[in-house]
């Protein structure tokens, strides 16, 4: 750490109690009251050194020659600076260091310590100091932690300002061509997986305490020991600077970890094996202060805060009882990128006065967040092939943001459909608030009306009408078409609907078989016509069709006598053996597992 040694002669002063006496053995002629401290000395060193106490002795002396008094209350730094002052005065050995730096500075600008008053004065020393002090990194960090004593002083003598853009400038170079306190660097392979790797600087995914921060991240620690309105301002600064917003958004979330320590308490078990110990735990006042703050403080990209981090913060301030509109900013951030979000971070345990276990209102605004903005956005979907209850897509898999969203909150619905006192309207806004295209299959919302149906057994038939009407029948694989057509908690007109488009699907297989069949019978065929060799494989295609046909036929025979007579759907499916029904459209030689 960078100091400076100012004076030569030893120690001049006592102190007995809160009183400090000079040990020249002269008798004091001005005392000196610095809050409830006094200090006894004499009128020719300060007048020489200072213009305001040159003043105030002048004002203040009496005709009779008796010492004055003198109060200072407003010096800043208090007694603790004006004793450095005083010693510096009467040339006592003194050392400047980047922690009393900036309070002399102040100080010394109060009294009015210019070279007018004697050559070398306070206000000269301790400018060449902090130049000296804002070439380095560390005393940069002390020095502006030390600007919250005098905050005003140094806002005025733009010791801050000056302090926050060396910091910065020192934040955004390669901390490698510099002697500051860099860390090992990260790997390639770190690097890139640090935005998924890491939920706070140190802290990983799974929760383990890494050995120190790497990297870019090397500043993350030093700066989390400032002062909210400090770090706000050199964060402020970084950015201008043109930091990546990724790197900015690493500071803030290490910051919140430290000053808003009911955060880690909402994390999994996993992810509190680590936590970073600080000397007090700040008030749940000063919590909810904080998180505010750093809710402004984040970077408005979208998809540089991770979404899990955003949504523990959003839990916090509904325990701390953040601002509405700290929350609104959160819901927004989440649900525009809703698609990165993980189910088990969406269930968020109920604050208010809501019945319900989980804030389903929140998850709620969060989807129709996400569906505005897609929409705000100009996402057009592209269309999609269902073949086999499989999604296709030009060959491919299809994810998008909307099918990823639809995926999640069909997982959520399932999550929240055993809560007794989840209402019917509540969950059937959740699951229409995704739009149809963004469901290529209906299995998750199928799955989703079950549970919620087994936990609500005392739901009128046409509330279970209703209900069912959140999916699309056509929408089904084949699995949930299998189960749905033998589930007990479905209406009746479901459960037809339901084998109506399975005949459809047969018959489109039918059709394919035959279109394969008629090929391969072609003589002119180039396949077909290779000496007979596949006329085997003809003759068992044949054979599958002409089962298809039968099983048609039995499946259109049934149907009609169950819309004439209304009996048990329960006989009709056993009867009809729809179970095994795929087993048709597979080679005998291939065994149809139990479902």
């Amino acid at each position: 750490m960078a100091f400076m040694r100012l004076g030569s002669k030893s120690e001049a002063f006592h102190r007995e109690g809160q009183t400090w006496l000079c040990t020249t053995g002269l008798v004091s002629d001005v005392t000196i009251e610095v809050g409830d401290m006094k200090f006894h000395l004499h009128k020719f060193p300060l007048l020489s050194r200072s213009g305001l106490l040159e003043r105030l002795i002048e004002e203040s002396s009496t005709d009779d020659g008796s010492g004055c008094v003198l109060s200072l209350d407003e010096v800043p730094g208090g007694g603790k600076t004006f004793e450095l002052i005083t010693k510096f005065c009467y040339g006592v050995k003194i050392e400047l260091t980047a922690f009393n730096v900036v309070s002399l500075r102040c100080a010394a600008e109060y009294l009015e310590m210019t070279d007018n008053y004697g050559e070398g004065n306070l206000v000269g020393m301790t400018e060449t100091f902090l130049n000296e002090v804002f070439g380095n990194w560390t005393d940069s960090i002390k020095s502006l932690q030390t600007c919250e004593e005098v905050t005003d002083y140094a806002e005025d003598l733009h010791i801050i300002s000056r302090c926050v853009d060396s910091l910065a400038i020192k934040a955004c170079a390669d901390p490698s061509l510099f002697n500051w306190p860099a860390k090992n660097a990260t790997s390639d392979k770190n690097t890139e997986d640090a935005s998924e790797s890491h939920l706070w600087n140190g802290i990983s995914a799974s929760g383990k305490m890494l050995q120190q921060p790497t990297g870019e991240d090397w500043w993350f620690d030093d700066a989390s020991f400032l002062s909210l309105p400090l770090f706000k301002r050199l964060i402020t600064a970084i950015e201008s600077r043109g930091m990546k917003l990724e790197n900015i958004a690493m500071a803030v979330m290490y910051y919140t970890r430290k000053h808003v320590p009911l955060m880690n308490r909402q994390a999994t078990i996993d992810e509190q094996v680590m936590d970073t110990p600080t000397t007090t735990t700040p008030s749940e006042s000063e919590q909810k202060e904080a998180l505010e703050e750093i809710v402004g403080l984040l970077p408005r990209k979208k998809g540089v805060n991770p979404t899990k981090f955003l949504l523990r913060l959003l839990q916090t301030a509904m325990v701390l009882h953040a601002s509405q509109s700290s929350r609104e900013d959160l819901e927004r951030r989440i649900g525009n990128q809703l698609d990165q979000a993980a189910l088990v971070d969406l269930l968020i345990p109920n604050m208010g006065y809501s019945e319900t276990l989980y804030d389903v209102e929140c998850v709620l605004r969060m989807i129709e967040q996400f569906v505005s903005s897609t929409e705000q956005a100009g996402v057009v979907p592209s269309p999609c092939i269902i073949e086999e209850g499989h999604l296709v897509k030009d060959g491919s898999d299809l994810l998008t943001p909307s099918t990823l969203v639809a995926t999640l909150v069909d997982g959520y619905l399932a999550e929240v459909a055993p809560d007794v006192n989840l209402k019917l309207a509540k969950f059937e806004s959740i699951a229409a608030a995704i739009p149809d295209y963004a469901r290529p299959l209906d299995d998750g919302v199928y799955h989703a009306i079950d549970v919620y149906l087994k936990a609500h057994p005392w739901i009128t038939d046409s509330e279970r009408e209703h209900i069912c009407r959140l999916m699309n029948c056509q929408k089904l694989s084949l699995e949930a078409s299998t189960h749905a057509a033998q589930n007990e908690r479905l209406p009746l007109r479901v459960i037809v609907q339901v084998l109506f488009f399975e005949q459809l699907r047969l018959r489109t297989s039918v059709s394919g078989w035959f279109f394969v069949s008629e090929n391969l019978d072609n003589p002119e065929n180039p396949n077909g016509g290779n000496g007979g060799m596949l006329k085997p494989r003809g003759e068992n295609v044949r054979e599958r069709v002409s089962e298809l046909e039968k099983e048609c036929m039995t499946m259109k025979q049934e149907l009609q006598k169950l819309v004439r007579s209304k009996r048990s759907w329960k006989n009709f499916t056993r009867k009809l053996n729809f179970k095994k029904k795929s087993e048709c459209c597979k080679p005998k030689d291939q065994a149809t597992p139990a479902i």
